[in-house]
């Protein structure tokens, strides 16, 4: 079988190297790819937003199956535009992908149906905004209504901060017309949990519960990134708390959705926060989440290609999908500077001495017979292990081995208590 991988990122490495694994899947594309998917799938040089060139390279290559991973393409219509060619996509149609691309319109959706979530209010108007700031008082949460490369969300332990987050996004055009609408949430308190599922319109099935790093720098500080790295299992997601997000978040949003008309076919990303009062909807996205892919795809077991089609054909229920008693760690390795400004075109060295662990790449390209940055994550070393202490020590021996000029990485990956 042939398959077409949408993106280019570490978590299309991930989505790349895990097919790979399947007995059933003898050639991947990968459009448009990285200097390290190369190495694993046919890279083609079409943007992952640009749907009119993607639907043509595939009714062309006539690929089994195309596989959508990132926010845009998938807001934009890209599944629906190739099933409307005639092709198997995975992934949510653009109605659906509306759970990500717009906060208001997922918060909307939980205030309707009940889904526990932080209070919130919505503005286009910074006046208005500013004086809802004023009456409810900081801590307070300032999101960007649209996508923004999960870098529109403000955590604003003072009102200033979140006065100037509300001026930036609005007034400033930070983060261009997905900022023209702000989204301002109640403060939750709490351990922050990523869960991860396979959703076939009907029939969920979680995959296990893993936790990022947003902030840049050690212990949670700086600007808010895509993510410095991830870990899988979470610490803090028991047994009794999965059932309660199971009875409580999961299966009551895939019910909303299908009552809404929009039935969610492919990966639903559950943002929560396990608060003092149970466990709560931070956000959503509408494919694997970035880097927690790396690590919860690295301890799977079964074949990805088979979930992929009893997720696109409703099967997901007869699917057994096995996983390993083991740990992951991804630390993501950035450019310095990331997510401000930062220079490309680093030459990147030791890639070969790394023995312990998978180096999926996120921000790479191959010239010249050497591997450069071209982005700002530009590799997430990952290691498996029967513990999760000793996948960290694992990750963290090899990302040593590793060097760019002026590269980054947080020191604390996995360590986080809350």
């Amino acid at each position: 079988m042939k398959v077409l991988v949408i993106g280019g990122g570490g978590r299309e490495h991930a989505v790349v190297h895990t097919l790979r694994k399947s007995a059933k899947v003898d050639h991947i594309w990968c459009a448009p790819g990285n200097g390290g998917i190369a190495a694993e799938a046919e890279c083609v040089d079409i943007a992952a937003t640009d749907i009119e060139s993607m639907v043509a390279f595939a009714r062309q290559a006539r690929p089994d199956l195309v596989v959508v991973t990132p926010d845009d393409p998938l807001a934009l219509g890209m599944v629906d535009a190739l099933e409307q060619a005639g092709l198997r996509a995975f992934g949510p149609r653009a109605n659906a992908a509306v759970i990500e691309g717009s906060k208001s319109f997922a918060k909307a959706l939980m205030r309707k149906y009940h889904i526990p979530t932080a209070d919130y209010a919505v503005f286009e108007n910074s006046a208005e905004a500013i004086a809802y700031i004023r009456e409810k008082g900081a801590p307070i949460v300032v999101k960007a209504d649209g996508l923004a490369l999960g870098k529109g969300v403000t955590v604003a332990m003072t009102e200033e901060q979140a006065v100037e987050a509300v001026r930036d996004a609005i007034d400033g055009g930070a983060f261009g017309g997905a900022g023209a609408r702000v989204v301002i949430e109640e403060y939750l308190t709490g351990p922050e949990v990523s869960v991860l599922a396979f959703v076939d319109g009907k029939h969920l099935k979680a995959m296990p519960a893993a936790q990022d790093h947003k902030r840049a720098l050690d212990n949670d500080e700086g600007p808010n990134t895509g993510g410095m790295g991830a870990f899988s299992p979470s610490r803090f997601y028991t047994e009794e708390t999965a059932k309660i997000c199971m009875d409580t978040i999961f299966a009551p949003t895939v019910a909303a959705m299908a009552a809404e008309g929009r039935p969610f076919k492919g990966v639903l990303y559950f943002g929560l926060m396990l608060t003092p009062k149970g466990p709560q909807v931070i956000e959503y996205n509408a494919r694997f989440g970035d880097p927690e892919t790396q690590a919860v795809l690295s301890r799977l077991e079964s074949d990805l290609f088979d979930i992929f089609n009893a997720v696109i054909d409703g099967r997901l229920d007869e699917t057994d999908i096995r996983w390993a008693d083991n740990a992951a760690c991804c630390v993501c390795i950035a450019s310095g500077g990331y997510p401000k400004a930062y220079e490309k075109g680093k030459e990147i060295t030791g890639l070969a001495d790394v023995t312990g662990s998978f180096v999926f790449h996120a921000g790479t390209v191959q010239k010249n017979g050497k591997m450069l940055t071209s982005g700002g994550r530009v590799l997430g070393v990952t290691a498996t292990a029967p513990t999760l202490d000793e996948a960290i020590a694992a990750a963290y021996a090899d990302v040593k081995k590793i060097h760019f000029d002026q590269m980054h990485y947080r020191t604390d990956i996995g360590v986080k208590k809350g």
